[in-house]
């Protein structure tokens, strides 16, 4: 797949960021492989340092990338957070944020970076015919926040909106 343009919601810009694309590959036994590429001034970005991966509750509150996956016609999905510390989050929700159990298992992640780039690969697990949210939420050194997605719905940011569900993979 080609590689996609996130855009920055309309109230909550960022002037650290110039660009945001993604990329998605489906890779053998149910692998799906995602991409994030950030173009940034990276010195005015909070990038968390480098831990062992783990998961983490609450990456959402910092940099961090974010994959919503759903089957057409289910009501239910999975989030995944990904930071570029190499921790990660998985929630399973039965509909719009109603979670249920967890038990997906840990993404595989790799990170790094170069001058004006950050570039975020993970690998999930996830089979058949999906509905996919590609986003971020990007932090700069004051603690303002961005939000980036494929697609905004109307209002405030919402990863969850279905609005933001924008790919679909056979």
């Amino acid at each position: 797949m080609p590689a996609a343009a996130l855009t920055c919601h309309p109230g909550f810009r960022s002037s650290a960021v110039r660009s945001l694309r993604a990329r998605l590959a489906r890779g053998p036994a149910g692998v799906l492989a995602v991409s994030f590429l950030l173009g940034a001034d990276l010195e005015r970005i909070r990038i968390p340092p480098r831990r062992p991966p783990r998961f983490r509750d609450g990456l959402w509150r910092h940099t961090c990338f974010e994959v919503f996956l759903a089957r057409p016609g289910s009501r239910a999905y999975r989030e995944y957070n990904l930071a570029p510390s190499g921790e990660w989050a998985s929630y399973a929700f039965r509909k719009y944020r109603s979670r249920s159990r967890d038990g997906a298992e840990a993404p595989r992640i790799r990170i790094s970076s170069s001058g004006r780039t950050l570039r975020l690969h993970a690998q999930v697990k996830a089979r058949g015919r999906l509905k996919i949210g590609l986003c971020a939420v990007i932090e700069d050194r004051s603690g303002a926040l961005s939000y980036w997605a494929l697609r905004h719905p109307p209002g405030k940011p919402d990863f969850h909106h279905r609005r933001a569900f924008a790919l679909e993979l056979a």
